[in-house]
């Protein structure tokens, strides 16, 4: 099979896990083709493989006048099919019915490249326009597709129904999304697979051998942008309370967003700029370093638009110990006070519990860090999750020959 892989606006900073799920399924003999809505900024991305994915990566928008020449001297097929869907989408004025006519040029772009080159099916990481962009295509007589998807359903815009109903399959990065997806998008269950993208669990293994374990001190981390909803606030102020009990807490807060000012200014105020330090946006090799470094991992985020972090995969696949709370898939993650721990949201008593506990008892932080990395080995591989969307995209493409 050829299959389509569509990320929007990739390759950006936090798509490196993409990238491991399409070396991944190339690695076990797939031919996956790149595609993305639109070219991010050069600089949108740190990592080594960003050039290289740039390059062979097909951007849709905005389509190819080529393309579309060549629709229109075959006569405009499908054009009625894909007209008829246009119709069924919500629509607010004019601005979205000039948005709408953009996205069905190119779902037919699409549709005419993927009969070029032979796709047989695309799998789409959004469920919003470039969702409506797989439907389009498929109604214009393109590939099958299928899409997974990464958060509460209202984060990405309306018509779920319309954009899901000829999908082959969906996959939901949590138990959570799933019930939403039944519910809200009225997929049968059958065609609803709860998965998660994987991390490298291998190169993780090989993080924190070295790893020195100091009673009454700790090296905790956190990876994430810089935003309200991560709950950085509540960290901090557990580890000033941490600190003020006489115990030894460094916290690295890595990522970068428009939060920072607020965070620097928390930190200021409590006085603890000789113990925590912002590192801004880290490569995946610094990142790395930084797990293997670290006693233990801290992602207090609240609200609802956490899903399955992979910060948290990573950190267990480090061995590290992780606080994290209650949000999105992190219950089916962790099991509390066996290979990590779960707080409630906003609570910043319980962050205090957890982070002078594993300061203070060693032996309870390498027993939590070494089941962690368990969970992470025989969960969260990426070839592993890759193998069971691979399967998937066959048992589906199967069903309907």
């Amino acid at each position: 099979m050829r299959i389509g892989y569509l990320v929007p606006e990739f390759p950006s900073q936090t798509h490196i896990f993409f990238w491991r799920e399409i070396q991944a399924l190339r690695s076990l003999g797939e031919s996956i083709v790149l595609l993305s809505t639109r070219r991010p900024p050069s600089q949108a991305s740190r990592h080594e493989f960003a050039s290289s994915a740039r390059a062979e990566t097909r951007y849709l928008f905005p389509p190819h006048v080529s393309t579309l020449r060549r629709w229109v001297f075959e006569g405009f097929p499908g054009l009625f099919p894909a007209l008829a869907y246009r119709k069924q989408m919500r629509t607010a004025g004019v601005e979205d019915r000039v948005r709408q006519h953009i996205l069905l040029l190119c779902a037919i772009d699409l549709v005419m490249w993927a009969r070029e080159h032979q796709i047989d099916h695309i799998h789409g990481h959004s469920c919003a326009d470039a969702a409506h962009i797989l439907a389009l295509a498929r109604r214009a007589g393109g590939p099958s597709f299928s899409i997974t998807l990464h958060g509460d359903l209202d984060v990405y815009g309306t018509d779920h129904k319309l954009k899901m109903t000829e999908a082959a399959f969906i996959c939901t990065v949590g138990e959570h999304l799933r019930q939403q997806v039944l519910e809200e998008a009225n997929v049968p269950s059958d065609r609803v697979l709860v998965t998660c993208m994987g991390v490298d669990t291998l190169r993780l293994k090989q993080l924190g051998r070295e790893r020195s374990y100091q009673k009454d001190s700790l090296n905790l981390v956190t990876v994430a942008r810089l935003d309200p909803v991560k709950g950085h606030l509540y960290a901090i102020g557990a580890i000033r309370r941490a600190i003020d009990l006489g115990l030894n807490i460094r916290y690295t807060i890595a990522g970068a967003g428009a939060f920072r000012d607020a965070i620097v200014s928390r930190i200021r105020e409590l006085g603890l700029e000789q113990y925590i330090s912002l590192t801004g946006t880290l490569s995946e090799d610094e990142v790395f370093g930084l797990l293997s470094q670290a006693d233990a991992f801290v992602l207090p985020s609240t609200g609802s638009g956490e899903a399955w972090p992979v910060s948290v995969m990573e950190a267990m696949g480090a061995g590290l110990p992780v606080i994290a709370s209650v949000i999105g898939a992190t219950p089916q993650m962790i099991t509390s006070a066996v290979d990590g721990f779960l707080v409630p949201q906003k609570d910043e008593e319980a962050l205090f519990d957890r982070i002078t506990l594993l300061a203070r008892d060693i032996e309870t932080r390498k027993r939590i860090g070494q089941a962690a990395r368990l969970t992470a080995a025989r969960c969260f591989d990426v070839a592993t999750t890759a193998t069971k969307l691979r399967d998937a995209i066959h048992a589906s493409r199967n069903s309907t020959v």
